[in-house]
């Protein structure tokens, strides 16, 4: 005998039954609105948070620009820390194009001269920054933070509707507990 659609597993605690309590049909609309969350809210979140760091990451290469400075003092031989990437602070002093002489840090590489001429990257302010990402690094930062952000907010949604269901499970099981207690007592005490 073929089994019909209507005999779904997936699908039981919609199906009228006298067995069916009305935790069964509140367990399954939350296992529903939490699939339609999961999926629509952390495609959502996912793309409005790649949105929001792609505009940020564009908006530094408006707001940052590079600017010819000079070294200043004695640069380090060495690089004093393991794991660095090979360069080592060093004083600069540039001037901005309305006369203002300013100062800052930035890495260069090991045993450069004083005097040496250096690129550094400036904010409005005139504060030595760091450069801005290229297009590929932004698209990929933006794209890794999107996908983190919507798995988190599958996983939380996921979460919640967990608690949701086990805080039901537990009341269920306190149900059937009360039932049983009812049911052994008509019939004299209690089994075993």
């Amino acid at each position: 005998m073929a089994r019909s659609r209507s005999d779904s597993p997936w699908t039981w605690r919609w199906r009228r039954n006298p067995l069916r309590r009305t935790s069964d049909v509140v367990e399954a609309w939350i296992v529903l609105v939490t699939w339609l969350l999961a999926v629509v809210g952390s495609v959502l979140t996912g793309l409005a948070t790649a949105d929001a760091v792609a505009r940020g990451l564009d908006r530094q290469w408006t707001e940052r620009r590079p600017v010819e400075a000079v070294l200043v003092g004695r640069v380090p031989s060495v690089t004093s820390a393991r794991g660095d990437d090979g360069r080592v602070w060093a004083g600069v002093r540039w001037t901005t194009p309305d006369g203002a002489v300013h100062t800052g840090r930035t890495k260069v590489r090991p045993g450069m001269a004083s005097g040496t001429r250096v690129t550094v990257w400036t904010d409005r302010q005139g504060k030595v920054t760091a450069k801005p990402l290229s297009p590929g690094e932004a698209g990929f930062r933006s794209a890794w933070t999107g996908t983190l952000v919507a798995t988190g907010t599958a996983a939380a949604v996921f979460g919640g509707a967990q608690l949701a269901r086990a805080g039901l499970e537990r009341r269920r099981l306190r149900q059937w507990d009360e039932e049983w207690a009812r049911v052994d007592t008509r019939r004299g005490g209690l089994t075993g």
